[in-house]
């Protein structure tokens, strides 16, 4: 059974840093397109970053330069490193992972097949 496990979330003042982990069990992902999601209270779940199998990311407008999306293959983990957190990344972060593999990144939910169950990352001013 396939299980994506997120971790690391928690409280932070605004400026500061926070790494979220996705661990995966049940196969590996090293082949396939890795993303992370949020969705902040009475809004819809938005795109924040994936990493695709050959290394490649991509960001939302409102990460880049911010976020930094990475992959450790050998522990079958997946980290997204925040810094300088505002407010308005106040949300819950999902790691979704694609089922097949070598694809382009996409940035919709309904290409990705695995969900985590979320990890709730709230910033204060």
């Amino acid at each position: 059974q396939v299980q994506l496990v997120e971790s690391g979330g928690g409280f932070v003042q605004a400026g500061g840093s926070l790494r979220v982990s996705c661990a995966a069990s049940g196969r590996t992902f090293s082949s396939n397109t890795m993303a992370w999601f949020r969705r902040a209270p009475g809004k819809e779940r938005e795109f924040v970053a994936a990493i695709n199998w050959s290394g490649v990311t991509r960001y939302s407008d409102s990460v880049r330069g911010r976020f930094t999306f990475s992959r450790d293959n050998a522990k079958n983990t997946y980290y997204l490193q925040m810094r300088s957190l505002k407010p308005e990344d106040t949300a819950a972060y999902f790691c979704a992972a694609e089922r097949s593999p070598y694809t382009a990144i996409v940035t919709t939910t309904n290409a990705y097949d695995y969900w985590g169950q979320g990890t709730q990352v709230t910033v204060s001013s």
